[in-house]
């Protein structure tokens, strides 16, 4: 009995440690995704790079269903595969085409305005809960999303909200990338809705259904010659990037976020969403594309509002617990 009452806090240690890494390596591997994704435009169109990213993403997500739950990981178990393919469409289809095109029409500062609205997906989520809930959220937390989203406003108008009013191309490419964030909220909100499946069966038969959405979208889009069909040349040109956006960003930085969630539960690895666009911003310098004081600040702004809600609603819920 002693050596267990001994060595329970250092397995607690270790566990909470793994869970810091997980999170934050799955953060880091996002962030880099937009600054990837900023050349992999040039060459391609989002909706056939979304497709091929989550075929080579999928295939390593199927690889691992069957190897971890057996070949009848495919069954349904209850669960609407109806509702799966409509959260698949949603999340996957809907985030990829959405936030990719959102930053292709942005330009090369695209990066920056996509990675800081990934950051307010916490906060999304707090007010979509709220919506299906018919509560309102609590006063502090409301003022904390609108210091979030004025954050916002600075990364993407630099602190120039005049000039930034004078063009249009401003709201068609942040409205698609505010509806692809969106997306991924509502995708990761209805997760819930599957209690008989696990994380990895939830993510793999919704991304596998989702995928016909994808593909059917993508070629739509090109019969109607919306898009181009990509030449060998274009696709050969974006094989380094969907090296890295099908097994890393698709495929391992999901794993580790859930991971790491499923240790230090959603409520502190949340927190780490504010890693990605910190990441991103450090690369695009890198890349030539260095942010605007004003994009810093309202990066840190929006930071800022994600942290102190975090420990506003910990002492909320801990003072509610203590008057029960």
């Amino acid at each position: 009995m002693q050596a267990n009452t001994t060595n329970a806090p250092v397995a607690t240690q270790n566990a909470y440690g793994k869970g810091v890494m997980f999170c934050v390596a799955a953060t880091v591997l996002m962030g880099i995704m937009f600054p990837v994704m900023t050349d992999a435009l040039t060459h391609v169109d989002p909706f056939t790079f979304t497709s091929l990213r989550y075929l080579i993403a999928g295939t390593f997500f199927l690889a691992l269903l069957i190897a971890k739950e057996g070949k009848g990981a495919w069954r349904a178990d209850g669960e609407s595969l109806a509702l799966a393919w409509l959260l698949g469409s949603v999340g996957f289809c809907g985030f990829g085409s959405f936030v990719f095109l959102g930053q292709q029409l942005a330009g090369p500062e695209g990066a920056l305005t996509a990675s800081i609205m990934m950051a307010t997906q916490p906060m999304m989520g707090l007010l979509l809960n709220s919506l299906v809930r018919k509560t309102l959220p609590p006063v502090v937390t409301l003022l904390f999303i609108l210091m979030s989203f004025a954050g916002v406003s600075l990364v993407v108008t630099k602190g120039d909200i005049v000039a930034a009013l004078h063009e249009p191309q401003h709201y068609s490419a942040n409205a698609l990338i505010l509806v692809g964030a969106l997306c991924w909220v509502i995708y990761t909100f209805s997760a819930a809705h599957f209690k008989r499946w696990s994380a990895l069966k939830y993510t793999t038969l919704t991304l596998w259904l989702g995928l016909t959405t994808i593909v059917g979208l993508n070629g739509v889009l090109v019969a109607l010659h919306v898009v181009p069909m990509p030449s060998a040349a274009e696709v050969w040109a974006i094989a380094p990037h969907l090296l890295y956006m099908g097994p890393i960003a698709g495929f391992v930085a999901i794993l580790f976020w859930n991971m790491g969630n499923r240790i230090l539960t959603p409520l502190n690895g949340v927190l780490f969403m504010d890693v990605l666009p910190v990441t991103t911003f450090v690369l695009s310098s890198l890349t030539g594309v260095v942010p605007a004081r004003a994009q810093i600040a309202g990066a840190s702004m929006t930071g800022l509002a994600l942290i102190f809600n975090n420990l506003y609603l910990r002492r909320r819920a801990r003072r509610l617990a203590a008057a029960r």
